[in-house]
């Protein structure tokens, strides 16, 4: 099978002749998409005139930044560096935002006949006419600013400016178009579910580095960093501009060779991936009925085998499968993961953090107990054809509450663990232990009762969206009544640590591990019994409000 050039490639012949150039016909539909898809809803425009205004409010404050720094010391660590950073967004975007641009999705280009070397050349060129385009070159052209110097370095910047710019667009479609399988696949949408954690944990990783590099004497601490990016495409036509400036032409020349070479080669795996997509099959499910899937089918997992029988096993495996399975659900699990050991385990290792900032990470684990029904949505009622009296509803829920304590009760105290190592306070381990676990019980207790007094809808085709329209109220009662009444059930324990604290009697806080423990255990069992019987009455309610997702 081979793709076999025809008219097609270039278009369809107008009626005085002229056969338009496949470059021109893409644009062309590139913009009569983008303008569709904004008539389409008013909001959708107004939130690209936003974007657009914020970027260029953006771009046109970094450029100045860029321009004050013209003859500082620094300027080409900061103009390099932020080039390599930006290059690497590119890199990764396509894979936590494989719809950013529909228009050019390379997969629904499968049944036309088109030649590869015009259509990755079309791409390309279609690709840059889009806000990020143009804001890269934007940023392009500010770090050369900083950095160009007579001549010479203004004739390599003038080579240098569109050079960036188009190979962070190519480098963003040769991944998208290499990964296509995965970002079209229940895999990829879990990917791209994830980029709120990628962001929050770059957002700490940014945060650290400052406050290092302010420790460590400024920027000259880049200076190795800089060596390295400096010779890494596209932050390399960059680091050539500095390189021309500095009357070092022979380098200048290698960066800026290096750079075209690397777009020419992206080009060409681009080109690969657009060939193989179109000519070979799509073996997602090759193997699916392989003797392992067979004999999983047929039989009971492990899962099904460790966990009790009877209805608390059911409930827990479907907990724990939703869990795992689920996009939405395995992307809020694996924030609050990430997230509560990132959070105390910065603040340890900054020197400023206390081991009481390891509660961190059983308020975000215990958030996951919130909204329990809004993640079966729809198909609540098959749950709720279970549910006749309190002492069904209140198994319903233990249930659930032991599928997420098999992974929150031994997280919440790894994380403390981790965090009183970084501190090298062993002594303080056992009360540290016993609050966060008293603040997991009564994150989960609370999470009980709010699920059933406050239920809402998870959409499951609508993007990064987490609440239905028009339950954005419900959800924010039900995270913040929970997280401001679990603190009021902690105030026995936190209270006597004070007094332990305040009255130098340090020597008994160990006795704040069993007692968290047990109280933390109590406000659980206290919850669930005052959830059930406000579960079995709102059942009519609970699945009305799920189901409008």
């Amino acid at each position: 099978m081979s793709v076999l050039p025809t008219a097609a490639t270039t278009g369809t012949a107008s009626p005085a002749g002229h056969v338009p150039s496949l470059t021109s016909v893409f644009v062309r539909l590139k913009l009569s998409l983008l303008r569709n898809s904004l008539r389409q809803s008013g909001s959708r425009t107004a939130a690209y005139i936003v974007s657009i205004v914020f970027g260029a409010f953006f771009a046109a404050a970094l450029v100045l930044g860029f321009v004050l720094l013209r003859g500082h010391a620094d300027a080409a660590d900061v103009a390099i560096l932020l080039t390599g950073a930006l290059a690497l967004a590119w890199a990764v975007m396509p894979l936590f935002i494989p719809s950013g641009d529909e228009t050019l999705d390379p997969s629904r280009l499968v049944m036309l006949p088109l030649r590869p070397r015009p259509l990755v050349r079309a791409l390309l060129v279609a690709s840059l006419v889009a806000v990020g385009p143009v804001l890269t070159l934007v940023l392009a052209l500010g770090a050369a600013l900083s950095v160009a110097h007579g001549a010479a370095g203004t004739i390599v910047a003038v080579l240098a400016v569109p050079l960036t710019a188009v190979t962070c667009v190519a480098l963003s479609r040769a991944v998208a178009a290499a990964n296509i399988r995965l970002l079209t696949s229940r895999k990829g949408r879990d990917l791209a579910l994830l980029s709120g954690l990628v962001i929050a944990v770059g957002i700490q990783v940014v945060n650290f580095g400052a406050q290092r590099l302010g420790e460590a004497g400024g920027l000259e601490s880049l200076r190795p960093a800089t060596a390295v990016v400096g010779w890494l495409p596209p932050a390399a036509a960059i680091a050539a501009v500095d390189s021309a400036s500095q009357g070092d032409h022979a380098v200048a020349a290698a960066r800026l060779l290096l750079t075209a070479a690397a777009l020419a080669a992206l080009a060409y795996w681009w080109q690969r991936s657009l060939v193989r997509l179109m000519v070979e099959p799509d073996g997602s499910t090759i193997g699916a009925g392989s003797d392992a899937a067979v004999k999983e089918r047929s039989g009971r997992g492990l899962l099904a085998r460790v966990l009790p029988d009877g209805r608390t096993g059911a409930v827990m495996e479907r907990s724990l499968r939703y869990l795992w399975r689920d996009p939405k659900t395995k992307a809020g699990a694996v924030t609050s993961l990430a997230l509560g050991l990132i959070v105390p385990l910065v603040n340890a290792l900054q020197g400023t953090g206390s081991i009481y900032w390891a509660c961190f990470a059983s308020g975000m684990l215990g958030m996951l107990m919130y909204n329990q029904f809004g993640q079966d949505t729809s198909a609540f009622w098959m749950v709720a054809q279970t549910i006749s009296t309190t002492a069904d509803a209140y198994a319903e829920l233990r249930a659930r509450t032991l599928a997420l304590l098999l992974v929150t009760l031994p997280y919440a105290v790894f994380v403390t663990v981790v965090t009183v190592a970084v501190l090298g306070e062993w002594s303080r381990l056992p009360d540290a232990v016993g609050l966060a676990l008293g603040l997991l019980g009564a994150m989960l207790a609370t999470g009980s009762v709010v699920s059933a007094v406050f239920p809402y809808s998870i959409p499951q085709d609508s993007g990064y969206k987490n609440v239905a329209p028009g339950q954005g109220a419900l959800a924010w009662m039900s995270i913040l009544g929970g997280m401001l009444t679990a603190p009021l059930l902690c105030a026995p324990l936190i209270g006597a640590t004070i007094y332990l604290h305040v009255s130098d009697q340090q020597s008994l806080l160990w006795l704040l591990f069993p007692a968290g423990t047990l109280y933390g255990a109590l406000l659980v069992l206290l919850g669930l019994r005052v959830a059930a019987p406000r579960t079995v009455k709102r059942l009519p309610e609970i699945l009305a409000a799920v189901s409008k997702g």
